[in-house]
């Protein structure tokens, strides 16, 4: 068994899963971690654990957060409307009310808690700044930023071994992250990306016109059912 360990955050979605594959193929013995931070749905959490169970991963943790409590978000708040049918081609100029606070802070830095705790070597998160929603969180210089922050918060770092953060998708299209997801022999059929719970994603949220695009361009079918659109 290898010796090389990592956290990998787990959020259900194509991104993730790729991620994981991608960790996996690089002998890495695999920690997912899930958060069920008070999103509109818990489908999301549903997908993580059977991606979880399809890749036989002995250790996956579901943290339960309330960012209900002090977040301001079209993803917590039921009352608020999800963005549809926004332009493909201005999605990522500006930040939508699917915005998180802080989202990506907080889950790397359970991940970064959890990675020390298990001397683990890295922690994965599977962000791009291609085809995306305009997320501050999931841009290169916060990602570099936070790295810094790792090695001057903490014990591994401060003794001269830091915790990798890990960023595999950055620099890729969601074309690209399907097709590697296919290489890799990723199940995008458990996979969840809608904003919405219901049985078939929407196929209108940002989210979903991303993973429509991604698969069109990639020329893979979805395996996942959508509402008539």
């Amino acid at each position: 068994m290898t010796s090389k360990k990592a956290v990998i955050l787990l959020s259900g979605g194509l991104d993730s899963a790729t991620t994981l594959a991608y960790a996996i193929s690089k002998d890495y013995s695999v920690y997912a971690l899930t958060f069920n931070y008070g999103q509109r749905h818990a489908r999301e959490v549903v997908a993580a654990r059977e991606l979880a169970a399809h890749y036989k991963i002995e250790t996956h943790k579901l943290l339960n957060l309330d960012l209900q409590a002090i977040g301001r978000s079209a993803l917590l708040d039921h009352t608020k409307e999800l963005p549809m049918n926004r332009p493909l081609d201005k999605l990522s100029n500006e930040i939508p009310e699917t915005y998180v606070p802080a989202r990506n802070i907080i889950m790397l830095s359970y991940g970064l808690s959890w990675a020390e705790s298990i001397d683990a070597e890295s922690v994965f998160i599977g962000v791009n700044s291609i085809d995306y929603s305009g997320y501050p969180d999931c841009r290169p210089e916060f990602l570099s930023t936070f790295q810094h922050a790792a090695e001057l918060g903490t014990k591994t770092g401060v003794e001269g071994k830091p915790i990798k953060l890990e960023f595999p998708l950055i620099n890729l299209t969601k074309a690209e992250i399907i097709k590697l997801g296919v290489e890799l022999g990723v199940p995008f059929g458990l996979t969840w990306s809608c904003y919405r719970g219901s049985a078939k994603a929407c196929g209108k949220c940002d989210s979903c016109q991303l993973r429509l695009k991604g698969f069109e361009e990639a020329g893979i079918d979805d395996e996942i059912d959508y509402d008539e659109m």
